[in-house]
C-alpha cells in the first residue's frame, strides 16, 4: 500500500492508496502510530483522505479506530474525506461514522480542524509533503 502524507500548520493528511486490508493495513498502522500518540511527530489533528481508497476489511477499521482512540486521548481530532462508495457502505454499517468525523472535501475537514490548517491549505508556499 501506498501512503502518502502532506502537512498542512498543525494537521497531517495521510493518503493512502489501494485497499486496507490484512495484506498492508500494519503499513498504514506504521505511518499512523507516531501522528497519534503523544510525541514530537504528533499532530493536532489528522485527516485521513480515502479518495483512493476502494475497500477497508476489519482488519483495516481496527487501524483506523486505534488511531482515533490515540487522538482523541490527547484531545486531537481525526476525520476522514473522500470515501468511495464501497467504503462509504463499511462505513455506514460499521457506524464508523461515529468513530470518525467523515466530511465530503479536504478543504471543509481542514476548516472544521484548524483554522491554521485551512489558511495553510490555500497558501502556494505549503510544501506538497511531509
Amino acid at each position: 500500500m501506498e501512503v502518502a502524507r502532506r502537512r498542512f500548520a498543525d494537521v497531517v493528511v495521510v493518503a493512502p492508496i489501494g485497499r486496507l486490508d490484512h495484506g498492508n493495513a500494519d503499513e498504514l498502522e506504521r505511518v499512523l502510530r507516531p501522528l497519534a500518540e503523544p510525541s514530537g511527530d504528533a499532530a493536532a489533528g489528522l485527516v485521513l483522505d480515502f479518495g483512493r481508497v476502494d475497500y477497508v476489511s476489519s482488519v483495516g477499521l481496527r487501524v483506523l479506530m486505534i488511531a482515533a482512540k490515540e487522538m482523541r486521548r490527547r484531545g486531537a481530532r481525526i476525520a476522514v474525506v473522500g470515501l468511495q462508495p464501497v467504503v462509504a457502505e463499511i462505513f455506514a454499517i460499521s457506524r464508523f461514522h461515529s468513530v470518525l468525523d467523515v466530511f465530503d472535501a479536504l478543504p471543509t475537514a481542514l476548516k472544521a480542524i484548524s483554522a491554521a490548517a485551512a489558511a495553510a491549505y490555500g497558501s502556494p508556499a505549503v510544501s506538497p509533503s511531509t
